[in-house]
């Protein structure tokens, strides 16, 4: 089991700030898809609602399915494809990228980032076709989240986390786990596992996650599927760094990739291969996807890249909406400027360039769009703060396109005045309602828009404010949140040795044995004390006796694997809590902590004198009632070693008890 944040951590977490979430049509087909009686033409009618998904969808249908004769041409199509868990991964994914293409973090790369998490999701599709370790649909939507708990720090703490950036970029050989506890309490990898379980990912995909950066430290039995799915995302995320890697960084890149193929015995050229061809890939979704694309160097034979190799450049992907380059490049005005980004929607032309050019006159930037759905599309992409729409247009009418707009997060901070001809008080009764904020008569006269333009960015300078004052307020609340998580960790951590405490070990072996019940596997457990520990305090003094302590708890751990507990219980005291272990099993890794320990020496003035442990160990068995009754049959084992003569680990049980064990 993977040590993430408990639900409690994250369920605070999650209240301090805005964690990355899906939102609008992709919200509503998650909550959709959980429903136990939901049709295809349910989610059919709902994915419609959102162009840009449905093209998504398609192409991500027709790339998992090659080998069809016919290609995926309905929503039908690609919903029966994909099945209901990919679609609901999907719309997650695409959502986050729609959200949080740009942002607050200043040291984030945001495009390198996502660049970065294609290229993962392609390569998780792929190689999961050769490994057999998930189904590729599956396989690609692991792939694009498997980095969000760093797109989830940049969302929550971007100052901070940029900070951590840095420090990372000054000294390479650190560990970004080690910065980003001390700065959060928390990292990465826990974020990412609790978020990808709190989405409804099942744990065979959320567990093998936190383990893809190290897949050393992830003891699943080789061969089995979690073993698989670690190591498949851990070549997945090589194949990417060497996509996205430069001339003199590619090389070392490439070893590192083959290195972590070998473990899966994929051929060389395998992975070479692969490389190359998901760059192709890479460009149309970025294409489809609306990324800022970064620039990529062609992938030479084996891996290695001449330092004269040309730069290859994806051009940006068209849009539906005429816009020029340079209106692209300025989407991040400062939030106390006094020019606004506004959306003209009408299918007149003439009304759009009269509209424009005042706008503009006054330093506004403009986007046009000739009707309701090219609208939508531009109010997703151009994120303005104000849009001026027709009444009456052709595919979606004023009034359509503000109520569309006001469910989602994006339309719901969107000032939108509206154009008619309408007089009747009953129309404009009906536009308000519709979330409309004000309107104005055509034909339309420069001097009255320009006014409404006045009023309309008062209100939106107020919001602005009371966007600014909410953000101090979450920052606020992240800050106390990091420190409540602290302070939890303090609570629950042995001062001298850095290790859990009691309390923790009570807790934590609860959870162990409820979790022993409910699965029928063994679990076992250590009471270590140190021998003649009172001697050394009284001997030479409590100084010595905490060095000794240190120095045994260090050597205990040494010799423990990594999915086993080491908790201080108190005084000289150790508890080890053993998942998944059954007493054979327990005796031999208690063996290995004494002789670990044995081997310490330590100096007392002129005197020399070793540590020695003695160890009881005992597994759960069907007759014992609660966790209580386990830890005193281990004390019964620790009370035989002490009497044979300490240095020694000892069992009251019987090795039959490492059979199957019979639900409590």
């Amino acid at each position: 089991m993977a040590p993430w944040i408990d639900v409690t951590q994250f369920e605070h977490l999650k209240a301090s700030g805005d964690l990355p979430s899906p939102k609008g049509v992709a919200l509503a087909l998650i909550r959709l898809i959980q429903k136990e009686d939901v049709s295809l033409v349910e989610l059919g009618k709902l994915s419609r609602a959102d162009p840009a998904f449905v093209g998504r969808l398609l192409k991500a249908a027709n790339a998992l399915s090659r080998q069809r004769r016919r290609p995926v041409g309905s929503v039908h199509d690609a919903l029966l494809v994909l099945g209901l868990p990919a679609v609901r991964t999907l719309a997650l994914g695409f959502s986050l990228i729609g959200e949080h293409g740009q942002g607050p973090c200043q040291g984030f790369d945001y495009a390198r980032y996502w660049s970065h998490c294609v290229l993962y999701a392609l390569a998780m599709q792929a190689l999961s076709l050769q490994i057999r370790c998930a189904a590729p649909e599956e396989a690609f939507s692991l792939g694009l989240l498997a980095r969000v708990g760093e797109l989830a720090l940049a969302t929550l703490y971007p100052k901070e986390f940029s900070g951590v950036l840095q420090q990372m970029a000054e000294a390479p050989e650190g560990s970004v786990f080690l910065l980003e506890q001390r700065a959060f309490a928390i990292t990465h990898r826990e974020l990412t596992s609790s978020m990808l379980e709190n989405w409804g990912l099942p744990p065979v995909f959320c567990e093998p996650v936190y383990f893809s950066e190290t897949p050393e430290e992830a003891h699943y039995p080789q061969g089995s599927r979690e073993f698989m799915l670690v190591h498949v995302l851990h070549v997945a995320r090589c194949v990417a760094d060497v996509c996205l890697g430069g001339a003199l960084e590619r090389p070392s890149l490439m070893g590192r990739l083959l290195g972590a193929g070998a473990v899966l015995a994929i051929e060389p050229a395998m992975l070479t291969d692969l490389c190359a061809e998901l760059l192709e890939q890479w460009t149309e979704w970025c294409q489809l996807l609306e990324l800022e694309t970064v620039s990529l160097l062609p992938l030479a034979g084996g891996g290695s890249v001449p330092e004269t190799a040309p730069v290859v450049s994806i051009p940006p992907p068209p849009v539906a909406v005429q816009a020029q380059p340079a209106q692209r490049l300025s989407l991040n005005i400062p939030q106390h400027s006094q020019a606004l980004r506004v959306v003209v929607v009408d299918d007149d032309p003439g009304t759009r360039l009269l509209v424009r050019r005042v706008l503009e006159g006054v330093g506004h930037q403009v986007r046009e769009a000739a009707d309701g759905l090219e609208g939508m599309q531009a109010a997703l992409e151009f994120r303005p703060q104000m849009m001026i729409v027709d009444w009456m247009m052709p595919h979606m009418g004023g009034l359509e396109l503000s109520r569309a707009l006001r469910q989602t997060k994006i339309g719901r901070e969107i000032y939108i005045i509206i154009m008619t001809g309408q007089e009747d008080e009953e129309c404009l009764i009906e536009a308000f309602e519709n979330g409309v904020d004000d309107f104005m008569h055509k034909p339309i006269r420069g001097r009255v828009l320009a006014a409404r333009l006045r009023a309309g960015q008062r209100v939106i300078r107020l919001q602005q404010e009371l966007d600014r004052d909410r953000d101090e307020i979450r920052h606020f609340a992240s800050e106390l949140a990091v420190s409540n998580r602290r302070l939890q960790e303090v609570a629950l951590t042995d001062a001298l040795t850095g290790f859990p405490n009691r309390r923790y070990a009570l807790e934590r072996l609860q959870q162990e044995w409820s979790a022993s019940v409910r699965s029928r596997r063994p679990l076992s457990v250590m009471v270590i004390d140190v021998d003649k520990f009172k001697h050394y305090n009284d001997t030479y003094g409590h100084d010595f006796g905490d060095t000794v302590l240190r120095q045994a708890s260090a050597g205990i751990k040494a010799a423990l694997r990594t999915q086993d507990v080491l908790a201080r219980m108190g005084g000289d005291e150790f508890l080890v809590l053993c998942a998944d272990t059954d007493l054979k099993a327990a005796l031999v890794c208690a063996e290995r902590v004494r002789s670990s320990v044995a081997g310490i020496r330590l100096r007392a003035g002129e005197v020399e004198m070793k540590v020695s442990l003695s160890i009881g160990v005992a597994c759960r068995v069907g007759d014992m009632q609660d966790p209580a009754a386990l830890i005193k049959r281990a004390d019964e084992g620790l009370y035989r070693a002490k009497e044979l003569g300490r240095d020694r680990a000892e069992t009251s049980q019987q090795e039959g008890c490492a059979a199957p064990l019979p639900a409590s």
